[in-house]
Order: C-alpha cells, then sequence, then structure tokens
C-alpha cells in the first residue's frame, strides 16, 4: 500500500523549524585596550598581568567575541545592541553574564554548541602556559567538552597593535534534535 503525503495545513510553528538548518556557523570579533589599573580577564580566568583590558564591562575580549559569534550564528543581535556601553547596568559586569544570555538564546532557538575555534592576538601575556585553563573555563561555559574549544594565540608582529588584545571565533550551532539522532545512531 502505498504511502499518501499529509496534506493537512502546517502550523507557522512547523514551518519554521522544518526550513531551520541541522547546523549554523557564527562569527564574533572584539578587540581591546590594555590600561593600568584594570584586572585582565581572558576565556572568563583571571591573569596575572601589569595591565588589564579597558571596556564598559569587564573587558573579556574572547568571551565577547564568543557572545557574538553565538548571537551571529542565530542572527540575532549583536552584544553591544543587547548590552550597551551606554547603560551604567553593564559597567563593570561579568562577561559571562553576556556570554549565558547568548546561550539562552541560542537554546530558545533549538540549537546547541557543537564547537568553537578561537584565536587570540595580543602581545603579552603569554598565553600558552594558560590556554589549557581558559578551554576548559570556555567549554564548562558552553556546556561542551574542552576538545570541542580551539584556542590558539598569536602575536601581532610588526601590526603595531602591542596595546591590544584582540579574539576572533568561529562557533558551531547543531540543531538540538539532530545532535540528539546522531548520538542515538552512534550507540
Amino acid at each position: 500500500m502505498a504511502k499518501t503525503k499529509d496534506r493537512r495545513p502546517k502550523t507557522q510553528a512547523q514551518l519554521t523549524t522544518s526550513k531551520q538548518p541541522r547546523s549554523r556557523i557564527g562569527y564574533g570579533f572584539d578587540s581591546h585596550e590594555f590600561r593600568p589599573g584594570i584586572p585582565l580577564k581572558i576565556g572568563g580566568i583571571s591573569l596575572q598581568h601589569d595591565r588589564g583590558l579597558g571596556g564598559h564591562s569587564d573587558g573579556d575580549v574572547l568571551l565577547h567575541a564568543i557572545t557574538d559569534a553565538l548571537l551571529g550564528a542565530i542572527a540575532g543581535p549583536d552584544i553591544g545592541a543587547l548590552f550597551p556601553p551606554s547603560d551604567p547596568k553593564w559597567k563593570g559586569a561579568d562577561s559571562v553574564i553576556f556570554l549565558q544570555q547568548a546561550l539562552k538564546r541560542v537554546r530558545e532557538a533549538g540549537y546547541s554548541v557543537g564547537n568553537i575555534d578561537a584565536s587570540l592576538i595580543l602581545a603579552a601575556p603569554k598565553i600558552g602556559p594558560h590556554a589549557m585553563k581558559i578551554r576548559a573555563r570556555v567549554a564548562e561555559l558552553l556546556g561542551i567538552s574542552s576538545d570541542c574549544v580551539g584556542l590558539k594565540a598569536k602575536t601581532p608582529e610588526g601590526l603595531k597593535l602591542e596595546n591590544a588584545a584582540i579574539a576572533h571565533v568561529v562557533v558551531l550551532l547543531e540543531k538540538i534534535a539532530a545532535r540528539k539522532n546522531r548520538a542515538h545512531r552512534n550507540r
């Protein structure tokens, strides 16, 4: 017996869900200037250094770039629109708050984080000795394994950017149902 196609009208939610891709990518970028008298935070970790990153919040350049990558992947507003620097509420705020809000939007859109890849560009401090700790913290914040967090550090050789920290991030999001189905098939 041949199967007949269901011709009942679909709801808007069904139409929207059926058109969503199984995966999405997002790109985030952020930069901040080093300033004296500020603690340095990168990737949610406090690092010993004579200067920190200036910004309206805590200046965590890596978490800011991850937040923008997450929001970009779901075609959401950017970090500045959600947490405007003109709002005194965000003065000195912990960037983990921004990341958590972006993750909430990602989950509401029906996605979870598959992996991220990040590049930090700064002259000092050296990131190598802290890379594993930063990767572990970012993984914890995103709810993924640390082997799903790529982190590279580069120096700005010849670019005259010694007083800045720059982060580039790419994130892969996977449809939550697609991820569960793939995990079930792999058992």
